[in-house]
């Protein structure tokens, strides 16, 4: 059998070594935690009024050192996205019924946060390009309940910011921008998660930085910090207003992350931009060694906008390749390729939304009198993000592993491999279907 026969076929694989896995923690990292430890100091958040309130010395540090790295007026710690994204839109004041615009081209956790208020999300189609929630679709969704949009840096870039804040402004919502996948992107010279009224980015394991579970809010408004910060620490233990706006949703929980986790956050921020320019690089390598290969996309980076690559996100066109995706997929991984994946998670098809069964079993809060309308999910919601889960749309983790020049070599030769060969495939999974 010749070096051209495929991998799946019989043949020699390209890759024949795995590649070197990513390793985002080291020295300063283990330093770091030891001294928190031997200085017997491993959380100092108090449940109540005082100095405990706002959390130890190394918590205080990171966010002041995240307040100066992104260029903003309160840096808020938690002890994971999930908790950031719950505290920021608590910290909106929403109330039961009102409607949240967002993608479902996500995290579930994007949307739980608002069924946490008893909020109602609207799913919003997304840019077949960029992945990002189409500005363009948003306004149409937009009804008197709205009060916030949620924009999500999917992969690695800016949503189209300019774009969303106009339709907030016109309307008079907040804007919160979902960056966990994105920190040190930049959008028209601005850090992303910056151009909203609350952003903020994701610590936890495989994320651009990692402290094992975290993340941290980002804000300029003094009023959304402070209710953010409350939410975080049990608010209605401290809380002294005594209106019903600034008491709406005090129910505050424990979202406190620990002073080992900060230690460590705060010595991966330092390295956050070397890191991003490993990735770019990479990517970049990656995109001209692909260029040309019929019925691929590649990544569009969007005007104004840098890619720090959380995932390199690729599309194809199965008629014009010949072959369905699941068998070119195979194909891939079988000369060696890891860190593929097929389709990305539609929000709007889990049993959870199409049912609409959050709290206890008959609907809450989709069927409560405080909602105006009859808000649904499912097939046909949303069609660029379902066909881009269920034919087309190919990830490939530039975060899976340390990524040199020579690898990325290989993974271009896979490829080429795989496109030259396609046509001794067939479509193995759409006969098997």
């Amino acid at each position: 059998m010749n070096e051209s026969t495929l991998a799946v076929l019989g043949g020699s694989p390209i890759i024949s070594r795995p590649f070197a896995p990513f390793v985002s923690v080291g020295d300063e990292e283990a330093e770091a935690a030891a001294a928190v430890i031997r200085g017997g100091v491993l959380s100092a958040y108090i449940g109540a009024r005082g100095e405990g309130f706002m959390g130890g010395p190394q918590v205080r540090a990171l966010e002041a050192k995240a307040e100066r790295y992104f260029g903003v007026r309160h840096a808020i710690a938690v002890n994971s996205w999930t908790s950031g994204l719950i505290a920021a839109v608590g910290a909106l004041g929403i109330e039961p019924g009102d409607e949240v615009i967002t993608t479902p081209w996500t995290m579930a956790a994007t949307a739980t946060a608002i069924l946490h208020f008893n909020g109602i999300p609207v799913f919003c189609d997304i840019d077949p390009v960029t992945f990002n929630i189409d500005p363009a679709k948003v306004e149409a969704l937009v009804t008197p309940r709205t009060r916030a949009i949620i924009a999500v840096d999917i992969f690695g870039q800016s949503a189209d910011m300019r774009a969303l804040r106009a339709i907030a402004d016109r309307h008079g919502l907040k804007l919160v921008s979902d960056t966990a996948q994105a920190p040190g992107a930049l959008y028209h010279g601005k850090p992303a998660g910056t151009l909203a009224d609350i952003g903020g980015y994701s610590f936890n394991y495989h994320k651009h930085i990692h402290c094992g579970e975290g993340g941290i809010l980002v804000t300029d408004d003094d009023r959304l910090a402070q209710r953010m910060r409350l939410l975080r620490n049990h608010a209605e233990a401290v809380i002294d207003a005594e209106s019903p706006a600034e008491l709406c949703n005090m129910l505050g929980f424990n979202f406190r992350m620990g002073e080992i986790e900060a230690a460590i956050a705060a010595i991966q921020l330092d390295k956050l931009q070397a890191r991003v320019q490993s990735r770019q690089r990479a990517a970049d390598r990656l995109r001209a060694g692909l260029q040309g290969l019929e019925g691929l996309g590649l990544p569009d980076v969007a005007e104004g906008n840098t890619h720090v690559y959380y995932v390199f996100g690729l599309t194809l066109d199965p008629l014009t390749i010949g072959v369905d995706r699941a068998t070119l997929v195979e194909a891939l991984r079988a000369e060696g390729v890891t860190g593929l994946g097929i389709g990305y998670q539609n929000l709007h098809l889990l049993p959870l939304f199409r049912h609409r069964i959050a709290y206890g079993t008959a609907g809450f809060p989709w069927t409560s009198p405080h909602t105006s309308r009859d808000v649904t999910y499912g097939a046909g919601l949303c069609p660029v993000a379902e066909r881009l889960h269920h034919e087309t749309f190919v990830s490939f983790s530039v975060c899976h592993a340390e990524l040199g020049d020579d690898d990325v070599d290989l993974v271009v030769a896979a490829f080429r491999k795989v496109w030259a060969g396609r046509h001794l495939l067939g479509n193995r999974h759409r006969r098997a279907a």
